[in-house]
C-alpha cells in the first residue's frame, strides 16, 4: 500500500514526483477558472443578494418538488434499491471545476470504486454557476468510467441558476413556468432587477455530453434536489441547503419524517455541521435544526457527511453515549480550502486527538506558502518548506507534528511571520476573537482559485463499505502524482457500528 501523507513527505506529494496520466482524461482545451477574475464573480452574485434581499430557494424547491411530484416521482422522496447486505459506495464532494484538480482525481476514484454499487456528489457538482451547458466537462465526461448510477444533492453553486442545470441532469426535470413580477419597491423586486437568471441550454450540446454516460447500468432519475436512498441495512438522505446553507420548512417536515425508524442512517449535506472546529447545526425555517435531528437517538443516524469546505475533517462527537461520525468531504476537484487556519480542536468533547484532517495542517501551509510567494513574486521570503510549516503549527497550536521528522525544522521568526500573515498565527491560550474572521478570510476570499494547476493537490474522496453490523469509512487522497494515482493512499479510516 502507499505511503500516506500521515506517514511520509513523499506519501503527501512532496519531492520530484512524477505527474500522474490524468490529463490524458481531459479535453484538449480547458477553461481555467478563477476566483479571482470579475467575470467569474459576477454570474455568481446571486447569494449575496439572497443575503440582502431574502432567500428565495425555498419557494423555487418547493415549485421544483411540486412539477416532480406531478410528474410521477414518489411522493415521500425514497429511492429503494436491491442492494445486498454487505454493499459499499463512494461519496465525493465539490467537483465540478473541469480542471487539473478535477481530473487529478478520477484514476484514483476509478482504481477505489471498481466494485461499488452507486456514488454521490455532495455539494457543487459543477461551477461557478451550474449551468446545463458545463455538465459536459465537469460532470459526464470525468465520470464516464463509472459503471455505476450517481445521486448528488446541490450546493450554492448549482443553485446559482436557480437549480435549473442540476435539476435536468439528475431529475429529468423541464424548466420551471416564469413566476409573476414581484411588487415594485420591494425587496423581491429590488433582488429580481440584479438576480443572474437561468441561461437557455443548448440542447445538442447536452444530448452529446449524456452520451458519455449512457451505459443502462449508469443511469438513476432522483426525485429531487433532495432524496432518501435505501440501500441493504442503511438509509443514505441527501438534504438541499440552497443558497445560504439551510432548510426550508417544506423540507424540514420531511426530513423529520424520514428519518424516523430503527434503519441506521448517513446524512448527506451540502453545509457540513461540524468544520473548522465549529458546530453549524444548520436552522430550519420554522425552528429546529438539522443536527437536532440527527443527535435524536429515535433517529439512529451514525454519520453526517458534508461538502462546501474543500478539504477533509472528521469530529467523532459523543451523544448519549453513541458516536455520530461528521464528515467535511469537499476535498473532490474544486480549489483547495486551507486546513492550518483550523485552530485547536476543542468542540462537543472532540479534541486534537479525535480530530482528522487533510490535507494536515503543515502541509496546507506549506502549500499556501507557495502559492502566495509565486503570487507576490516573494518565494525567498513566503515559501516554507514541509518541515518548516509543520513545526510553527506544532509550535503555534501546541500540538504533536502528525509526519514524524527526521530532522525537526527550527520555528525562526520568519516562518513565524509567515504563518501569521497566511492565517495560522493565532496562540492556543489567545480567545478566537480574532482568529473567526482570519479564518474566514483565508477560506472564502483568498483560496488559491485557479491558481493551483501542478501537484500536489491535496484532493481526496471516500468509500464507504456497508455490512449489516458496521460501515467502514476510508478517506482515500488524489495528489495528482502518479505513485497515489497508481495507489491511492488512506489518509483517514474508521468503522461504525450500527
Amino acid at each position: 500500500m502507499s505511503h500516506s501523507s500521515r506517514d511520509t513527505a513523499e506519501g503527501a506529494g512532496w519531492g520530484t514526483a512524477e505527474r500522474g496520466d490524468y490529463k490524458q482524461l481531459m479535453p484538449r482545451r480547458v477553461e481555467k477558472l478563477s476566483w479571482l477574475n470579475p467575470k467569474t464573480l459576477w454570474p455568481a452574485r446571486n447569494g449575496v443578494l439572497a443575503s440582502w434581499f431574502g432567500d428565495p430557494t425555498g419557494r423555487t424547491r418547493g415549485r421544483w418538488v411540486e412539477q416532480r411530484t406531478v410528474a410521477g416521482a414518489p411522493a415521500d422522496k425514497v429511492v429503494r434499491r436491491d442492494d445486498p447486505d454487505h454493499f459499499s459506495f463512494m461519496v465525493i464532494g465539490d467537483t465540478g471545476e473541469g480542471d487539473d484538480p478535477q481530473y487529478a482525481v478520477v484514476p484514483g476514484f476509478l482504481k477505489v470504486s471498481q466494485d461499488t454499487r452507486f456514488a454521490v456528489l455532495a455539494s457543487d457538482v459543477v461551477y461557478p454557476v451550474g449551468t446545463a451547458d458545463d455538465y459536459g466537462t465537469k460532470f459526464h465526461r470525468p465520470y464516464k468510467d463509472y459503471q455505476a448510477p450517481i445521486y448528488a444533492i446541490p450546493g450554492n453553486h448549482d443553485w446559482y441558476e436557480d437549480l435549473q442545470g442540476f435539476m435536468r441532469v439528475f431529475c429529468e426535470a423541464p424548466p420551471l413556468a416564469p413566476e409573476s413580477a414581484p411588487r415594485p419597491l420591494t425587496p423581491a423586486w429590488l433582488r429580481s432587477l440584479l438576480w443572474h437568471k437561468p441561461r437557455t441550454t443548448d440542447e445538442q450540446r447536452l444530448a452529446e455530453a449524456r452520451q458519455l454516460r449512457s451505459a443502462p447500468a449508469q443511469q438513476a432519475v432522483q426525485p429531487g434536489p433532495y432524496w432518501a436512498v435505501d440501500a441493504g441495512p442503511v438509509r443514505i438522505i441527501g438534504i438541499d441547503t440552497g443558497l445560504l446553507g439551510t432548510v426550508d420548512a417544506e423540507q424540514g417536515r420531511w426530513l423529520r419524517e424520514v428519518s424516523k425508524g430503527d434503519t441506521p442512517k448517513i446524512l448527506i449535506t451540502g453545509s457540513p455541521l461540524y468544520v473548522d472546529a465549529e458546530r453549524h447545526p444548520c436552522p430550519i425555517d420554522g425552528g429546529g435544526t438539522v443536527d437536532d435531528i440527527v443527535r435524536d437517538p429515535d433517529h439512529h443516524y451514525v454519520a453526517a457527511i458534508g461538502g462546501d469546505i474543500h478539504n477533509y475533517q472528521r469530529y467523532p462527537v459523543t451523544v448519549d453515549g453513541r458516536t455520530i461520525q461528521y464528515v467535511v468531504a469537499g476535498g473532490g476537484g474544486a480549489f483547495m480550502h486551507a486546513t492550518h487556519t483550523v485552530p485547536r480542536v476543542s468542540v462537543a468533547g472532540v479534541t486534537e486527538e479525535d480530530f482528522r484532517c487533510y490535507p494536515l495542517r503543515g502541509d496546507s501551509l506549506a502549500f499556501y506558502s507557495r502559492l502566495y510567494g509565486r503570487r507576490l513574486r516573494m518565494r525567498r521570503f513566503f515559501t516554507l518548506t514541509e518541515g518548516e510549516a509543520t513545526a510553527v503549527i506544532a509550535k503555534r497550536l501546541g500540538i504533536r507534528p502528525t509526519r514524524a521528522q527526521a530532522s525537526p525544522a527550527r520555528v525562526t521568526l520568519r516562518t513565524r511571520l509567515v504563518a501569521s500573515l497566511l492565517g495560522a498565527g493565532g496562540r492556543p491560550d489567545r480567545t478566537s476573537r480574532f482568529r473567526l474572521p482570519v479564518r474566514k478570510a483565508y477560506t472564502q476570499l483568498l483560496s488559491p482559485g485557479s491558481a493551483t494547476y501542478s501537484p500536489p493537490f491535496f484532493k481526496c474522496f471516500l468509500r464507504l463499505d456497508v455490512t449489516p453490523d458496521s460501515v467502514r469509512l476510508r478517506c482515500f487522497s488524489a495528489t495528482g502524482n502518479r505513485e497515489q494515482e497508481l495507489d491511492p493512499p488512506v489518509e483517514d479510516e474508521v468503522t461504525i457500528s450500527l
